[in-house]
């Protein structure tokens, strides 16, 4: 970035905090760690030199290596999270630390810094409540086929049915403003928490954004901690429960039609045989194509049902988000 555009880009962030300068915003750079020795202390400085006036925070996640030693030598604020799980950690994180932005980044050294002001930038001068880094790399190592096809079919599970505006769902750089983090349940324990993260947003329908990001593969001796099928399955059942939650009419409709039409093919040769003879030969198959038409219709009431109540509580979780003061919104 040339001198000429850092300078309009200081002048509109400026302008679009009036009374605050960015050194009076409180930025927290939140960086879980599992086992992360080699890479976080590349993280902390890379961040540090990024959003010089960022505190940066970093939760060990019972690591059996010297994560936290060296965090705490390198500056950064180090607190221990012993509930085990990235989706723990973020919660923890989440209810602890009171700022004004927040930038959570993995600590494995893999995201670019230099993508970190333009993010919080973006964030402040639009008004949003989530910026969201999309991974780039032309280095296949850095991103295993396995994810990069896992994360393609993820996101489209959730766009498709919460809203297409985000197409990195699983990246693990974002920025959140304080009403996103401060209304933010958190009710996922592992990697499945970037699902919740997204869905979150999508669902209030927050002001959001995506810009993209350089992503590099992780330093020799340093491990994904990622399985590609067991954490996989973990989110595609994340996936499936927050639909169930957050649109519970589709859900229950699907069920109920599936078994509507199971019940149909079970009781077509019965109905038949019944129509030319005037017999039921098989009264335990009619028996059980009664009960599940039955279920179909408990499945549609229960969707019905469960759609009044979901309305209500995204109606609550909607006043606690908007009861948060908006940054900036005092001086207005």
């Amino acid at each position: 970035m040339s001198n000429v555009e850092a300078d309009v880009k200081r002048q509109v962030f400026e302008s679009a905090q009036s009374a605050r300068t960015p050194s009076d915003i409180r930025i927290a750079v939140l960086i879980p760690c599992y086992n992360e020795e080699s890479t976080v202390v590349s993280v902390i400085r890379d961040f540090r030199a990024a959003i010089p006036q960022a505190d940066i925070y970093v939760y060990d996640n019972n690591s059996t290596d010297r994560t936290g030693e060296v965090a705490r030598t390198e500056g950064a604020v180090v607190r221990v999270e012993p509930l085990q799980g990235k989706g723990n950690v973020v919660r923890r994180m989440f209810a602890d630390i009171d700022a004004d932005v927040y930038l959570l980044v993995d600590g494995d050294d893999t995201y670019d810094p230099k993508s970190a002001p333009e993010m919080i930038y973006k964030l402040l001068s639009e008004q949003l409540d989530m910026v969201n880094g999309a991974r780039q790399t032309q280095i296949s190592e850095a991103y295993r086929r396995g994810h990069r096809l896992g994360n393609r079919v993820i996101t489209g599970m959730v766009t498709n049915i919460f809203g297409n505006r985000i197409n990195d769902m699983l990246s693990g750089l974002k920025v959140f403003s304080r009403r996103y983090v401060k209304s933010f349940p958190a009710l996922s324990s592992g990697f499945e928490i970037e699902t919740e993260l997204t869905v979150h947003a999508l669902a209030l329908r927050m002001p959001i954004a995506e810009i993209p990001t350089q992503y590099k593969e992780r330093p020799e001796g340093s491990e994904s901690k990622l399985n590609t099928y067991r954490d996989g399955f973990r989110i595609v059942r994340t996936i499936i429960f927050l639909i169930k939650e957050e649109k519970p009419l589709p859900f229950f409709l699907i069920l109920s039609a599936a078994l509507a039409v199971l019940s149909l093919v079970l009781s077509a040769p019965i109905v038949f045989t019944y129509m030319e003879t005037g017999l039921v030969p098989r009264f335990p198959t009619a028996i059980l194509s009664t009960g599940l038409m039955l279920l179909a219709f408990l499945s549609l009431a229960s969707g019905i049902i469960l759609d009044a109540v979901t309305k209500g509580r995204h109606e609550i979780k909607r006043m606690r988000y908007l009861s948060i003061p908006l940054l900036g919104a005092e001086r207005e």
